[in-house]
């Protein structure tokens, strides 16, 4: 604690240097935090999803439908508890830039099959007692400012009804998330609704859904439901929730290596510039590390100085910015909705704590090194 001042006058000696050094780690850190939380977003709660749940879509394509009745034949396989369905609806709510995910689905089966969503109970007997009822995520909700009771007209792209194009529904209710990263900006209304009124007629639906008694068979139940519509006119692919929900991510690229190599350079380039503020306040302080080195400090004193120094810039700067940012990120969404996840997991907050020692070690271990180098004589020679 003694050396304390000596540090402290050290990082004033050239205040504005050292503010826009401590802004710049700042902003890196901020940038840390939002990325690691679109990150999250992208990845549509990939690390959330049921290790028990596995997912049964036509083997062709994600988009081809599949028989009603292959949900009798899934549950009779060894392993399988619950089976239900899900059918992408693709309406547009006003504009088609108001994009959010909407699912025509068995409510009992489905909520069933998803206890982290919460919905109370008057909610959902509402919901199924009422056939152009739909349920709808809190971040939704909050989206459009809906409110239970509300009347949602969605114009149908894919789905059209016998009597036009427009599709309406009642918000019975709002659920909300167990956990932080379940997906709250789902639209979700009856199948039986979907499939007594569009024109195309019933007896197909989007993908399955299940719960298997043992997480470690999942491979196994798999291809044995895979095994049961091969050589059928409608054979499908199985996978576990969480290959099938990163699958459907990298539809729009590798998210996880785009934002690591933006990262990269972006902690590369403040390196540089935290490392260059440390150099220059080492050469300006030649004849001061002289005249310590003179009164007996040791080469390892100095180091530990110089070290201490680049290491409480960084620090501070680090904390700040990954402070300032997840009180921002706590805020919501800055999309206003549209990504379905936003928030920052602790294990990355800890990633960006451990990245502020490093860069601190980093950036003051070769002005460090310089300083240990540095001899009495030619030091003071230099003033």
């Amino acid at each position: 604690m003694k050396y304390v001042p000596l540090i402290w006058s050290s990082l004033c000696r050239r205040k504005i240097r050292t503010l826009f050094t401590l802004l710049s780690i700042v902003i890196a850190f901020v940038l840390f935090n939002y990325l690691s939380a679109v990150s999250v977003a992208f990845s549509m709660g990939v690390d959330v999803a049921g290790s028990d749940r596995l997912t049964l879509i036509h083997k062709v394509s994600f988009i081809q439908l599949l028989p009603e009745s292959y949900q009798a034949r899934i549950l009779a396989v060894d392993g399988v508890n619950h089976v239900t369905h899900s059918t992408w609806f693709g309406g547009v709510y006003r504009d088609p830039r108001n994009f959010f995910a909407q699912f025509a689905v068995d409510p009992e089966g489905y909520l069933e099959l998803y206890p982290e969503f919460l919905l109370p109970d008057d909610a959902k007997e509402r919901w199924y007692r009422n056939r152009t009822g739909a349920v709808v995520g809190r971040t939704l909700a909050d989206r459009f400012d809906w409110e239970v009771g509300d009347r949602i007209p969605l114009q149908g792209t894919i789905w059209r009804t016998r009597g036009g194009d427009t599709w309406e529904f009642t918000i019975d209710g709002i659920y909300d998330g167990a956990e932080q990263g379940t997906d709250t900006s789902q639209f979700l209304f009856h199948y039986e609704y979907l499939a007594e009124a569009n024109s195309q007629g019933r007896g197909f639906v989007g993908w399955y859904l299940m719960r298997i008694d043992d997480p470690s068979r999942a491979v196994q139940i798999g291809e044995a439901i895979d095994d049961r519509f091969a050589n059928s006119p409608y054979e499908t692919k199985t996978s576990t929730e969480q290959a099938f929900v990163q699958a459907f991510a990298s539809q729009i690229g590798d998210i996880g290596t785009m934002m690591t190599a933006i990262m990269i350079a972006v902690l590369f380039t403040i390196l540089l510039v935290t490392a260059n503020t440390m150099g220059q306040s080492v050469r300006e302080r030649t004849s001061e590390l002289a005249v310590l080195k003179t009164l007996g400090f040791t080469d390892r004193g100095v180091l530990s100085l110089v070290l201490v120094e680049s290491i409480l810039l960084a620090v501070v700067g680090g904390t700040a910015g990954l402070g300032l940012s997840w009180m921002l990120i706590q805020q919501g969404d800055p999309t206003g909705g549209f990504l379905p996840a936003f928030f920052v997991p602790p294990r990355d907050l800890m990633i960006g704590a451990g990245l502020t020692l490093c860069l601190g070690v980093a950036s003051g271990i070769l002005p460090g090194v310089q300083a240990v180098r540095l001899r009495i004589v030619d030091a003071l020679r230099r003033t």
